[in-house]
């Protein structure tokens, strides 16, 4: 069934990945985002780009008031660090106009994209359900926001709107410009933080296959509406092997920072605070969020994807990190002409 679709945050590794995989399966696709450059690239590709900002309430309206049939709301500030304003302003105040936008253009489903960093604090959780209970506290203003963005879409499903909320986990692949690369900016700088010796833990999901589960929702039966569903790539592995696997694909030593999980959580608070009083506000080496992230098992149960949406994932660690390396390389190779 061919669509007219529109994706918010396009002009991201996500959205991108999205709004190009649409159009090959022969849907109608616009494209929103904030960088021109990555727009045009969108109009090459046969994507109708509008620049568009997730604050501007107007922009959002006029956007969608041109007869969508799904938005799939992939646009967010999802970087490591930030003020609370930044991420207030495009995760909370963005998702309720993009919500709004979408009742007021009678647009009948939104495809939300938040994530799982909602359900983890300091601690290990494994197997996470959507149904289980969320801490009381996120970690971080990224996590918090996130979840606020999810109250806003299921504000808009009580006044009527077909809505569907995503939480994939730990994207990867060619185009990561956040996960992977930050692992080997740290190996050539300082080395890798193992924390906690690296035994946590860790969910990937392979973008293709985040993308796949985007798609599934967009076209997903209207018993489906009104659900939350987890995607991640199904097969949890320990930092440590994940980093060794890596750099061994890369060809390069593995340098290893190892750091007890206490020092390294309250090494992080500290850093966190110095980078706030700086001028510059530069993101410090290590945050709280970070370190649960690498120092505490975080998974997730994607049982109910599988079973609602259909959702299976299909890039093992193996071949996504293959996929990885052989775009990193080309891009390294790239720079040194």
């Amino acid at each position: 069934m061919e669509m007219n679709v529109l994706v918010t945050g396009a002009t991201g590794f996500l959205g991108g990945k999205l709004a190009r995989g649409l159009l090959e399966d022969g849907h109608e696709v616009t494209g929103t985002g904030r960088g021109e450059q990555a727009g045009r690239r969108l109009e090459r590709d046969g994507i109708r780009f509008v620049r568009a900002e997730l604050n501007d309430a107007e922009s959002m309206i006029r956007t969608m008031s041109a007869g969508f049939d799904v938005v799939l709301h992939c646009g967010a500030h999802s970087a490591a660090w930030g003020s609370r304003g930044e991420f207030e302003s495009a995760n909370v105040r963005g998702t309720a106009n993009v919500a709004e936008a979408c009742l007021l253009g009678e647009v009948p489903r939104l495809v939300h994209v938040s994530t799982p960093s909602v359900y983890f604090g300091a601690g290990s959780r494994t197997g996470v359900r959507e149904t289980d209970p969320l801490p009381a506290r996120q970690s971080g203003f990224y996590a918090h926001t996130k979840l606020l963005a999810e109250r806003e879409v299921e504000r808009a499903a009580r006044k009527g709107l077909g809505t569907i909320i995503l939480r994939p986990r730990a994207l990867y692949g060619p185009g990561d410009r956040t996960i992977l690369p930050r692992l080997i900016e740290a190996n050539a700088r300082t080395g890798v933080p193992f924390i906690g010796g690296g035994r946590a833990l860790i969910d990937l999901t392979y973008v293709d296959d985040a993308v796949r589960a985007l798609k599934l929702a967009a076209l997903a039966p209207p018993e489906t509406l009104g659900g939350v569903y987890n995607v991640s790539g199904g097969s949890p592995v320990r930092f440590a092997d994940a980093a060794e696997l890596l750099f061994a694909k890369l060809g390069r030593p593995l340098r290893v920072k190892r750091l007890p999980y206490a020092a390294a959580y309250a090494a992080a608070s500290v850093m966190e605070l110095a980078a706030r009083l700086r001028p510059s506000g530069g993101e410090p080496m290590l945050t709280r969020p970070l370190v649960g992230m690498l120092g505490s098992s975080q998974t997730l149960d994607i049982g109910a994807a599988k079973e609602k949406l259909g959702y299976k994932p299909l890039v093992g660690l193996e071949e996504g990190l293959d996929r990885f390396v052989e775009w990193w390389k080309e891009q390294e190779g790239g720079k040194a002409r």
